[in-house]
C-alpha cells in the first residue's frame, strides 16, 4: 500500500506534452502529482477523440448527403437536432452530483463510443440522425463532467493552465479529423470507415478508465451526506442551489449567455465568409485555418497557464475582450495579408475565452452542485448561440451581408465581459475557500 501511496504522489512529469507547454510549479513552488497526471490523462485524451468524432460530421457532409440521399433542405435543421442533445445531456450530467463523477465518466465515454461506432453503419437518415443524436448527449455530458474534474483534481495553481490545456486537446482532435478528411475518397467505406476510426479510440479510453478514481472532492461530500436519500438528494438540489446562490447563478448564466450569443455566428461562419465574401478556395481557407489554429491552441495552453499566476478574471475578461474586437475586424471585409493573423487572434479569443469560461463557472460553486451547474452553463451557452445563428439570419435578410450582421451580435461580448467583474477570483485558491 506504501508503495501505491507513493507512486502517486511522486512529481508528475507530463512528458506527452512540449516543454513550454507543461504546468510549472505553482505560486508556493507546489508541483503536480501522478494522481492528477493520471486523471488528467484519462480526461484530456478522451476530450482529443471526442473533437475529432463531433466534427466528422461538418467535415462529410457532402459524402455524407450522398450516401443516405439526404434532400439539401435537411442539412441545416440535422444540425438543429443534434444542439438538442444538449438538454438531455444536462440531466446526465447534473446526476454526478448524486452519484459520483466517476461513474457517470465511465459511462458517457462508453456510450460516446458504442453510438459514434452504430452511426458507421447507419442504413438510411433515421438512423444516422438517431445515432448521432445519442452521440452528442453522452458527449455533450462528457465535456461538461470534463471540466467539473479538472476543477476538482487539478492543483490549486494549475486549473487555469487545465482548462485552457483540455480545450486545445479538444480542437486538437478536430484538427486530426480534418486530416483524415483528406483520406475520405481512399479509404474503403469513405465517411464510415472514420466514425469507425474515431470510435476505437474511445473504446481504448473507456477501459482505461476503470482506474479513475473517484475526485477527492465529491469522495468527502459523500461520506457527509451517505445517510441522505438520492431521491431527497435529487428534489431538493436545485432548490437549494438556487435559494443559496441566486446573484452567483444568475452571473453565470448572464456570462455564458453573452459569450455564447456573440460568438456562435462568428465562428460558425469564418469558413463561409473566407469563401464566399473574400473568394477564398477551400485550399486558402485550409491555409488559413492550419497555422492558425495552432497559433490559437499554443496561445491557449500558455493564457491557461497566465490566468494562474496574474487571475483567472483578468486573463478571460481580456481573452473574451480580444475574441470580439478580432472577430468584429475578421468581418468587417479586411482582405491581402491582415487575415490569417486576424483569424488566429479571433480563434485564439473563441478557443481560450470557451474554456476560461467553462472552467470558471465551475470553479466558483461549491462541490455538490458543480455538475449541475456545469450542464446549465452549458445548456445556456449552446442555446444563446442557436438563437443568435437564428437572428443573424433575419439580420442578413436586412444588411445582406453576413459581416455587420455577425458584427452587430458581437455586441453581445461587453456584457459577458461586465458580469465577470462580479464573480469571485479563484485562481490560486482552494475550491473550499472560494465557495466558502
Amino acid at each position: 500500500m506504501s508503495d501505491t501511496l507513493s507512486r502517486e504522489e511522486r512529481p508528475a512529469r507530463f512528458r506527452w506534452l512540449p516543454p513550454g507547454l507543461r504546468p510549472p510549479p505553482g505560486p508556493n513552488n507546489d508541483v503536480m502529482i501522478w494522481r492528477q497526471e493520471k486523471i488528467f490523462l484519462l480526461v484530456g485524451v478522451a476530450a482529443l477523440f471526442a473533437g475529432f468524432d463531433m466534427n466528422i460530421y461538418g467535415l462529410a457532409v457532402p459524402q455524407i448527403q450522398a450516401g443516405l440521399h439526404i434532400p439539401e433542405n435537411q442539412i441545416a435543421p440535422t444540425v438543429s437536432i443534434f444542439r438538442m442533445a444538449a438538454f438531455v445531456a444536462l440531466f446526465i450530467a447534473a446526476s454526478a452530483d448524486l452519484v459520483g463523477r466517476r461513474k457517470l465518466l465511465l459511462f458517457t465515454i462508453f456510450g460516446q463510443a458504442l453510438f459514434t461506432f452504430a452511426t458507421a453503419f447507419a442504413a438510411n437518415y433515421e438512423q444516422f440522425v438517431a445515432a448521432q443524436l445519442a452521440t452528442r448527449i453522452f458527449g455533450y455530458s462528457e465535456e461538461m463532467l470534463c471540466f467539473v474534474v479538472i476543477a476538482e483534481e487539478m492543483a490549486a495553481g494549475a486549473r487555469g493552465w487545465a482548462n485552457g490545456t483540455l480545450g486545445a486537446l479538444s480542437y486538437l482532435g478536430a484538427g486530426f479529423a480534418s486530416l483524415a478528411f483528406l483520406s475520405i475518397n481512399v479509404i474503403p467505406f469513405g465517411w464510415r470507415a472514420l466514425y469507425v476510426i474515431g470510435a476505437l479510440p474511445l473504446f481504448l479510453v473507456a477501459w482505461l478508465r476503470r482506474n479513475l478514481p473517484e475526485t477527492s472532492h465529491f469522495a468527502a461530500q459523500e461520506k457527509v451526506e451517505s445517510t441522505r436519500s438520492k431521491w431527497t438528494e435529487t428534489l431538493s438540489l436545485l432548490s437549494e442551489m438556487l435559494r443559496e446562490h441566486p446573484r452567483l447563478l444568475a452571473t453565470i448564466f448572464i456570462m455564458a449567455a453573452a459569450f455564447g450569443f456573440g460568438i456562435a455566428p462568428a465562428s460558425v461562419l469564418s469558413a463561409a465568409y473566407l469563401q464566399n465574401v473574400l473568394h477564398y478556395s477551400p485550399l486558402d481557407v485550409n491555409l488559413v485555418f492550419i497555422p492558425g489554429g495552432l497559433i490559437g491552441l499554443a496561445l491557449t495552453v500558455r493564457a491557461g497557464h497566465l490566468s494562474d499566476r496574474l487571475g483567472r478574471k483578468a486573463l478571460t475578461i481580456g481573452v473574451v475582450g480580444l475574441g470580439g474586437a478580432a472577430f468584429g475586424v475578421f468581418y468587417s471585409g479586411i482582405g491581402g495579408w491582415l487575415v490569417p493573423p486576424v483569424w488566429a487572434l479571433a480563434f485564439f479569443g473563441f478557443l481560450c475565452g470557451d474554456a476560461l469560461v467553462s472552467g470558471y463557472a465551475i470553479e466558483i460553486m461549491p462541490t455538490r452542485y458543480r455538475a449541475t451547474v456545469s450542464g446549465l452553463r452549458y445548456l445556456v451557452n449552446i442555446g444563446a448561440g442557436a438563437f443568435s445563428l437564428l437572428l443573424e439570419g433575419r439580420l442578413y435578410d436586412h444588411f445582406h451581408a453576413h459581416g455587420p450582421a455577425v458584427q452587430l451580435l458581437l455586441c453581445s461580448m461587453p456584457i459577458a465581459m461586465l458580469a465577470m467583474l462580479f464573480l469571485p477570483e479563484p485562481a490560486g485558491k482552494k475550491l473550499e475557500d472560494i465557495s466558502a
